[in-house]
């Protein structure tokens, strides 16, 4: 809806979930913006979009769900030549950290990597990086850990004694307090990119 409210063209919202797209497309309505924003059901492994057809790519805090650098190939595919595609990935802000908070990532996300790392995974997926910046601690703490324990405790209350829901609470729990403990070793970034067409000999 920010991004509706800023650029002028035809903006396309796209989830998994049907529930998130029904709200997604009311929220749209209430800021009457429907004729230029659309949530539809659908996953981004299987994009449904023309070939060449997008200016913009947009994926905050998901393109993990099929990797960084598979997301950065295929998804060039959608983009118009000199389209940008603008993600946030997670991200090692040194080149050494405590074993702990290392483990746990090669055991959640494999791909998380320094920042000038993924700047050369970009450049190979023939884009021209444009802008990296990291996001502020408070992304993760007011707008992610914050609403994260309202909802736990709904969770909690709606599952009691439930085995399995204790123990998805417990490891979400343990991720809050590892952030909290070496949150200078890691957190998003932000990156920009521009689709430059192959260079042929």
């Amino acid at each position: 809806m920010v991004l509706a409210q800023h650029t002028p063209g035809s903006i396309t919202g796209l989830d998994f979930f049907p529930e998130f797209i029904e709200c997604f497309n009311r929220n749209a309505e209430k800021l009457n913006l429907q004729d230029r924003v659309k949530g539809v059901v659908g996953s981004m492994d299987a994009l449904s979009f023309e070939k060449e057809s997008l200016d913009l790519i947009w994926s905050e805090g998901a393109i993990y769900n099929i990797g960084f650098e598979r997301g950065l190939n295929e998804w060039r595919n959608y983009l118009k030549p000199g389209g940008y595609l603008a993600v946030s990935e997670s991200v090692w802000f040194t080149d050494h950290r405590p074993a702990e908070i290392h483990d746990f990532w090669m055991n959640a996300y494999t791909e998380i990597d320094t920042i000038p790392n993924k700047v050369v995974q970009i450049q190979k997926a023939g884009y021209i990086p444009v802008a990296t910046f990291i996001l502020p601690e408070n992304c993760w703490t007011e707008h992610y850990y914050v609403p994260q324990a309202k909802a736990k405790e709904m969770f909690i209350k709606k599952y009691a004694g439930n085995k399995t829901a204790e123990k998805l609470m417990a490891s979400i729990c343990h991720e809050a307090e590892l952030y909290s403990k070496y949150k200078e070793y890691y957190g998003y970034a932000f990156f920009i990119a521009k689709k430059i067409n192959p260079f042929q000999d």
